[in-house]
């Protein structure tokens, strides 16, 4: 598929550089315009609707964040390019699909671009379908250390599952049970049964799942009306869940 991209970085010379990388190195990916400040890659991303924006950080008169503070509902998805890498967590926050630093190695670049083609290709196929999960094994029971010993729990009765620092937050249909162990302890736990991590603070029973919608970084509708955010690492995933 096509990619139609934007480029935002102030330095011309690592502008080029990336012109030239992508040119020569990723296939299917149409540049529509370079920006070289926020306010122009506002401009360039309002009048083409890109699918994936390359965005350095550090800017003159703001930043990568500053921009993308300005389009709250947007669908691109964005590579963040920079010689800086304590924006890493920023940037995953942010809902990055990747993150490149400079000097940019060509293999990750072609490593970002396949990621970013993988997800919009599984979007597009599933525009206007009813989501229907893969088969997956529903049925079994997991424990649930307490104060005075354990309890059962069917599977399928979890919804989701929040992490609380060293706690997790275990979501029913009408109740909440709060566990001392951590998301990653469930995460393992749940795995064979179909429950997806789909954000550093959500692992989601996929079978509940009702409705994606795209976004800032995406977001998945419960079959209880709740709403979840979707961590742009994690969209593939996801989605690899459905047919």
């Amino acid at each position: 598929m096509e990619l139609r991209t934007i480029l935002v970085e102030d330095e011309a010379n690592s502008r080029e550089i990336l012109r030239n990388y992508i040119a020569k190195y990723c296939d299917g990916v149409k540049l529509l315009g370079e920006a070289s400040n926020i306010d122009e890659g506002l401009t360039l991303i309002q009048k083409h609707q890109p699918d994936l924006v390359f965005l350095d950080v550090e800017m003159p008169f703001g930043n990568a964040f500053d921009l993308l503070d300005k389009i709250p509902d947007r669908t691109f998805e964005t590579v963040f390019v920079t010689a800086y890498n304590q924006y890493a967590m920023d940037a995953l926050n942010s809902h990055a699909s990747y993150y490149l630093m400079k000097p940019i190695n060509i293999d990750e670049l072609i490593k970002a671009v396949d990621y970013v083609k993988e997800i919009k290709a599984k979007e597009n196929a599933l525009d206007g379908q009813v989501l229907k999960a893969k088969s997956i094994k529903t049925e079994g029971k997991i424990t649930l250390p307490q104060q005075d010993g354990f309890q059962v729990l069917e599977v399928g009765d979890i919804f989701f599952c929040k992490a609380d620092d060293n706690y997790t937050e275990i979501y029913l249909e009408h109740k909440k049970i709060v566990v001392s162990k951590t998301l990653k302890y469930f995460e393992d736990a749940l795995n064979e049964y179909g429950f997806a991590r789909i954000h550093k603070s959500y692992l989601v029973n996929v079978g509940e799942v009702v409705k994606y919608k795209r976004g800032k970084g995406g977001s998945v509708v419960l079959s209880n009306g709740k709403e979840l955010s979707v961590s742009a690492s994690k969209k593939a995933a996801l989605l690899a869940y459905f047919q």
